[in-house]
């Protein structure tokens, strides 16, 4: 069962007829094609949320210039999308312009009264890759908090509640290049500012063998906290990129309950296997309704288009724990 909030504008389009994948695609895919922005060599990897009976989003775009920036995007279906032109200004706590939003990979989490986005983001002087925070009350107006950690960090995923107390959030230590490792780590937090008592969550293994990294805001379920994440396996013709799932622990959430030996998502389909970078399914963001146990996931598709596929909470838990490593 999954502990949240009803979705009844949930995308959804039920298992094609034949289809006995857990995790289905969307028969429309691409949502999102490179050129949804002027400016854009590509849209991917993006974040969405329901808010007020429609939807919002952030969402990455790298320009014909390869320059790396956040938009911010509004829907009424959370399939058609119309994406502001202009990348996403921040401000400082007190008002004063922050710049826009540098940096790839957003997601956005609800908690509390506030939503927070967190993204990949070069450091000051350094330009090497860290995880920016920023929040805002109602999409309007973006205050930037410090960065979460020192260089170097990707993949920072927040929970959508504290959890005995504290902000939790995953993310996967790197290096300044394309890491060619990676395990992945919960951080905790009392303020949003200060972070510390890092716990090991998973390590790269079987198809996921060179390293993983968390994917969509973890879903409460139950039993605990349904997670997607994206892992990388590295071949004599590159990286591929694939979606897998776990179930963490509902109070220590660092502890692993199950992880599901085979992938849920592998690329397959044109969109995922030609593009600026062949071969990736990178998972961001998830829509769900408590009601039925729909799950809507949203990814980046060959590092240039977005796409979306479908599950069901009972299946896909049910398949986790029958396939577990």
């Amino acid at each position: 069962m999954i502990i949240g909030s009803n979705l009844p504008n949930i995308p959804w389009q039920e298992r094609p007829e034949g289809c006995s994948d857990i995790v289905w695609r969307y028969s429309e895919n691409p949502i999102i094609g490179r050129h949804a922005i002027p400016s854009a060599n590509s849209v991917f990897n993006s974040a969405v949320i329901p808010k007020d009976g429609a939807f919002v989003g952030v969402f990455r775009s790298d320009s014909r210039a390869m320059e790396q920036q956040l938009f911010l995007g509004k829907s009424n279906d959370a399939v058609n999308w119309d994406i502001e032109h202009d990348p996403l200004p921040l401000f400082n706590e007190d008002g004063s312009p922050a710049g826009t939003a540098r940096g790839y990979d957003p997601r956005v989490c609800r908690i509390e009264d506030r939503y927070y986005v967190t993204w990949c983001t070069p450091f000051e002087v350094t330009n090497a890759p860290t995880i920016g925070v920023a929040y805002s009350y109602d999409f309007k107006t973006f205050y930037r908090l410090p960065n979460a950690f020192l260089p170097f960090n990707r993949n920072g995923v927040m929970f959508p509640r504290k959890i005995n107390g504290k902000y939790m959030m995953l993310s996967r230590p790197s290096d300044n290049g394309h890491t060619p490792f990676g395990d992945m780590f919960l951080s905790e937090s009392p303020d949003m500012v200060h972070w510390g008592c890092h716990h090991h969550v998973m390590s790269a293994g079987g198809w996921a063998w060179t390293k993983i990294g968390a994917g969509p805001i973890p879903i409460e379920i139950d039993e605990g906290w349904l997670l997607f994440f994206h892992g990388v396996g590295t071949t004599c013709n590159g990286m591929m990129y694939s979606v897998g799932a776990a179930i963490l622990d509902k109070d220590e959430p660092w502890k692993v309950k199950y992880r599901c030996k085979p992938f849920l998502l592998h690329p397959e389909t044109m969109y995922e296997c030609v593009g600026d970078v062949p071969n990736v399914c990178f998972p961001c963001a998830t829509l769900t309704d408590a009601a039925t146990g729909r799950i809507a996931i949203y990814y980046g598709a060959a590092d240039t288009v977005v796409a979306m596929a479908f599950a069901k909470e009972d299946e896909l838990v049910r398949y986790i724990k029958d396939n577990a490593l």
